[in-house]
């Protein structure tokens, strides 16, 4: 297996390494069911509990919280 001749400097590797992003904006859209609010592409709404106009899981309610 080939080994390389000479070490790669600093600066090449850092070069090299700059698009090795650990995370980057999720991709956000128009939410069609609220107007006007924006929302993040394959993730369940958290605040509403729907993900493509389908309720996905039920939102805890106030008797539940206090019990």
């Amino acid at each position: 297996m080939p080994n390389p001749k000479r070490r790669h400097s600093n600066q090449r590797t850092r070069k090299r390494r700059t698009h090795y992003k650990l995370t980057h904006t999720p991709a956000i859209f128009a939410s069609t069911e609220t107007p006007g609010e924006f929302t993040v592409m394959h993730q369940v709404d958290r605040s509403t509990g729907r993900y493509r106009g389908r309720q996905v899981f039920a939102l805890p309610t106030q008797t539940e919280e206090g019990a």
